[in-house]
């Protein structure tokens, strides 16, 4: 499936081989050093991700650092190279979508979208990524919150294809903040399906959702 494909393209999977660890599979411009052109699957190469009491890191690497998280891990490579070949090309869209869905979202995301949410708070989370990262944010946002250190406002957020944009529609927190596209590399749920009250939220009036997912 990658033979095909630009140099940079990489699959991650799970490893049958090595529980835990994780295969990286990935198309390179030229082959090995003293393995002759074919086919072109001498350009595809194949790494091992292992984990590591710290996080994950390329097996037989010695110049890599251990990162936090596999999306670390990928999102680091694909800014430098480090120890791979090449750069992993991070898709521009979820293979797992149709064509008429990836159009539907570039066109939306070319107009923007926008709706208010609750803005409880920023956490420094440190070298965290992903989820765990969202778990610990949403801990220490949530209590700051409950314990009066910080006051849940509502704001005006735009998501585009330049970034995200918050605008404090009661401007007691900050008037407007702006976070670049290639300044967000991750954003989900809180893994631990927690809820937060929206009448404590300034700005919240009865049309606003009771509760709501953090």
């Amino acid at each position: 499936m990658l033979r095909d494909k630009p140099p940079g393209t990489f699959v991650v999977r799970d490893s049958n081989s090595f529980p835990g660890a994780f295969g990286l599979a990935l198309k390179v411009a030229t082959p090995p050093p003293g393995v002759a052109p074919g086919d072109g699957t001498e350009l595809v190469r194949h790494f091992l991700i292992e984990p590591s009491p710290k996080g994950v890191k390329l097996k037989g690497c010695n110049n890599e650092p251990v990162f936090g998280s596999l999306s670390a891990l990928v999102y680091q490579h694909s800014i430098t190279p480090l120890a791979l070949p090449t750069k992993l090309l991070l898709p521009e869209y979820d293979p797992a979508t149709t064509p008429e869905h990836v159009s539907a979202t570039q066109a939306l995301l070319e107009q923007g979208a926008a709706c208010n949410v609750a803005y409880i708070g920023s956490v420094d989370c440190e070298s965290l990524t992903g989820s765990e990262c969202v778990r610990r944010a949403v801990a220490i946002t949530v209590e700051d919150a409950q314990r009066n250190v910080t006051r849940p406002v509502s704001v005006h957020f735009k998501v585009s294809s330049q970034g995200v944009t918050l605008t404090d529609n009661t401007r007691k927190v900050f008037f407007r903040r702006h976070f670049p596209v290639n300044s967000v590399i991750f954003a989900g749920m809180d893994p631990a399906d927690r809820r937060f009250d929206n009448y404590c939220v300034i700005g919240y009036h009865d049309a606003c959702m009771k509760t709501a997912r953090l």
